[in-house]
């Protein structure tokens, strides 16, 4: 017993430990290349996002040209209506008043 306890067990604790690190290092260099791969991604993920940017960019533009130019013409149409109506509902009242 006394063999065992002092030369085959420390060398048995010995031999796992040194199992145990060695695979302990070869997850860890696996878990960089991994983060490696996740870094590439979010670079590519990146890239095209600012590829969409430079278009979206541009329909910004065009939509508030096309937004400007449509509440101009609205504007216009209801100020005209606003104009017609305004006289229409003017005589009108003044007709209720002579009554």
């Amino acid at each position: 017993m006394d063999y065992l306890l002092n030369y085959f067990l420390p060398v048995v604790l010995y031999s796992v430990t040194i199992v145990l690190v060695i695979v302990l290092i070869v997850i860890a260099v696996r878990f960089v290349k991994l983060l490696d791969k996740f870094d590439k991604i979010a670079d590519n993920l990146e890239n095209k996002i600012n590829t969409f940017d430079g278009a979206l960019s541009v329909l910004k533009g065009a939509s508030d040209g096309i937004a400007s130019i449509t509440d101009t013409f609205v504007y216009g149409v209801t100020a005209a209506l606003s104009k017609v109506f305004g006289k229409f509902k003017n005589n009108y009242k003044e007709d209720e008043i002579d009554e």
